[in-house]
């Protein structure tokens, strides 16, 4: 039996409590029994910072998987968590893929929400959170998916320029999709589980996964973070 990945993540919050807290959830949820199979990884705490230059510093240094950022910080230029996605550009993990940053904060304002997707975030989730959430989120984002509080999407879709409630106009990509395949799209790409999908549409889970799969062999993608992106491009969500 291979052994399940280790995660190598850094928290950065300037509230060292905070910081503590989520350490101590995380950890012990990674490492319980009654996990492994679900998170199918371990987790690794290798840092932790509360402003953006320590944050910089210690991101550069222990060159993680995921990055929990918080968007309001001292230092920088004044923007937060923007700041050190953009001073880490370009950075890379030790498994040689870009580091992910995943946004955990206490505020669901659009204009912060737009700030940290516009810098390059791959996700955005409230400190309302819990514990097994915010872990399969992890997993998620550093598989290279995009992580949002599906009730965030329309700030999301603010990111790309879109307006809400803007109807998008229908394309070839588009009208390659059934209706049920564009209604099962629409909630995947703002962030919902099969679970989820299958509650709000009634339908089985593994109905869901057959319209994914369709879904991605139609539109010629490979996973949710491409189907997220092309569907916030043509501002269907």
């Amino acid at each position: 039996m291979t052994d399940p990945r280790t995660i190598r993540i850094v928290i950065v919050d300037d509230h060292h409590m905070f910081r503590t807290g989520v350490r101590s959830e995380l950890t012990a949820l990674a490492g319980s029994s009654s996990l492994a199979g679900p998170a199918s990884f371990r987790l690794e705490i290798v840092g932790e910072a509360g402003a953006v230059e320590s944050a910089t510093q210690v991101i550069t240094q222990e060159q993680p998987d995921v990055v929990l950022l918080d968007v309001h910080l001292p230092g920088g230029n004044g923007h937060g968590g923007a700041d050190v996605i953009r001073a880490c550009a370009g950075l890379e993990s030790r498994a040689g893929v870009p580091v992910r940053f995943l946004a955990l904060s206490v505020s669901d304002a659009a204009e912060d929400v737009i700030a940290v997707i516009r810098a390059g975030a791959r996700g955005y989730v409230t400190k309302t959170i819990s514990a097994e959430e915010l872990l399969t989120a992890i997993g998620r984002v550093a598989d290279g998916d995009a992580v949002f509080s599906p009730r965030l999407a329309g700030f999301v879709l603010d990111a790309f320029g879109a307006a809400a409630g803007e109807v998008a106009e229908i394309d070839e990509e588009l009208d390659r999709l059934s209706a049920r395949e564009r209604e099962v799209m629409r909630l995947i790409a703002r962030g919902y589980q099969y679970k989820e999908v299958a509650k709000e549409l009634f339908i089985s889970v593994k109905t869901v996964e057959t319209h994914v799969s369709s879904v991605l062999r139609k539109l010629q993608l490979s996973s949710r973070h491409e189907l997220t992106a092309w569907a916030l491009g043509r501002r269907l969500l």
